[in-house]
């Protein structure tokens, strides 16, 4: 069995919304200091739909497959729906990730996240933050 499915390889490959979005809405940027993973993805928002997202980031091909695959799946989405994302959601939709790089799911579901509390943030809307990572806090991962 190959230790990568097809479809990780094609987003790693040929990732889909490399880039990044200028005058975007909201903007998240996370990493993990285990692995040395930074991943920033950008939104561009309008009537509480995500129009656009894109992404860079420095890291392996499952942390660039994650983040692909989770731009792809974010956009067109309301942002509840978005949120909802989980980094399980990622991993089925790529076919499944190695054990030991099942953390870029969570990166990914962490930056989309990260991203709409900016979004949130600049624009004053209240919101509880529960929903969101504590990335500052985490053993695990921290804010860039």
């Amino acid at each position: 069995m190959a230790l990568y499915t097809e479809t990780v390889m094609d987003h790693f490959m040929h990732p889909r919304n490399v880039g990044e979005i200028e005058n975007a809405d909201g903007i998240g940027e996370v990493g993990n200091a285990k692995c040395g993973d930074i991943m920033k993805i950008y939104l561009k928002i309008q009537d509480d739909v995500i129009q656009d997202a894109k992404f860079e980031t420095f890291g392996c091909g499952s942390a660039i497959a994650s983040s692909s695959m989770a731009t792809e799946m974010i956009k067109g989405k309301r942002l509840e729906d978005a949120m909802a994302i989980t980094n399980k959601q990622v991993v089925e939709a790529l076919g499944g990730l190695p054990t030991h790089k099942i953390h870029c799911s969570v990166l990914a579901e962490e930056a989309i996240k990260s991203a709409v509390k900016d979004y949130y943030d600049r624009r004053g809307i209240a919101y509880d933050a529960k929903q969101f990572p504590d990335c500052e806090n985490c053993e695990g991962c921290r804010m860039v």
